[in-house]
């Protein structure tokens, strides 16, 4: 049985009385924090990372980069500013393996849902691709339109591990569809990748120096796509050693 709020009794009104001597109704606090539970219910955040705050990221650990400090006041400044200065544009986090973009991200959500009352979606990018393929199965009673609309309706979309995927011609024709909606309806987006911000590879380029080249994300969404996410977001890059190496390594109490 849920607990009753003992400050309205449950009814959800609390009566206040202002200095004139008037009384009012007004809205109680458990009216806040039962929205605030539905809307982090339907953001669908991973228990994994639903410890994620601002709170709890870490950016001055010793050895720390600078950019990881930076990227956490600009994490807190788009906040803050939301949605009035950000008018729709989001945030690229780009970093290597474990600098703490995913909890970033995921901090961003949550705080963006406390405090404004954002409706937030986070979305696996392989995950996604995976059950947009698996629609297509004539067994299956889910179709692609069900499995994108909430990811095209979000207020604010968490994009993690963007590029992730094996690049192909239907990825891009999904990545692309997926952006551009976004992008005409002018909704936030939130995206982490591992892939550095920068073009793909010139056509013809051969040697070692391109065998050894590491793929970047016009590689891994093509560069109509980069040049789109250029429009929509603000790129925060994120530098330093695998933190999860260093600090977080799973290890038995």
């Amino acid at each position: 049985m849920a607990e009753v709020c003992a400050k309205c009794d449950g009814m959800g009104m609390v009566v206040m009385q202002l200095a004139d001597g008037r009384r009012v109704a007004e809205p109680c606090d458990c009216r806040h924090e039962v929205r605030v539970t539905v809307l982090m219910e339907r953001a669908r955040i991973p228990r994994r990372y639903q410890h994620c705050s601002f709170e709890s990221y870490e950016p001055d650990f010793p050895g720390a980069d600078a950019s990881l400090m930076a990227a956490h006041l600009m994490a807190r400044r788009f906040v803050d500013g939301y949605p009035a200065t950000t008018e729709g544009r989001g945030l690229l986090l780009t970093g290597s393996i474990g600098v703490g973009k995913t909890h970033l991200a995921v901090g961003i959500l949550q705080t963006l849902v406390v405090e404004k009352g954002v409706r937030g979606l986070f979305c696996d990018y392989r995950e996604l691709l995976k059950e947009i393929q698996h629609s297509y199965n004539p067994q299956v009673l889910t179709t692609e339109l069900e499995i994108l609309r909430p990811v095209f309706e979000a207020e604010v979309l968490v994009l993690d591990e963007l590029g992730a995927a094996k690049p192909t011609e239907w990825v891009w024709d999904t990545v692309a569809h997926v952006l551009n909606t976004r992008y005409n309806d002018k909704r936030t987006t939130i995206i982490t990748t591992n892939y550095a911000d920068a073009g793909p590879a010139m056509a013809g380029a051969a040697g070692p120096r391109a065998a050894m080249r590491e793929e970047t994300l016009g590689d891994r969404i093509g560069e109509r796509m980069r040049s789109r996410l250029a429009e929509m977001c603000v790129t925060v890059q994120m530098h330093g050693a695998d933190f999860r190496q260093k600090v977080g390594r799973a290890r038995f109490g």
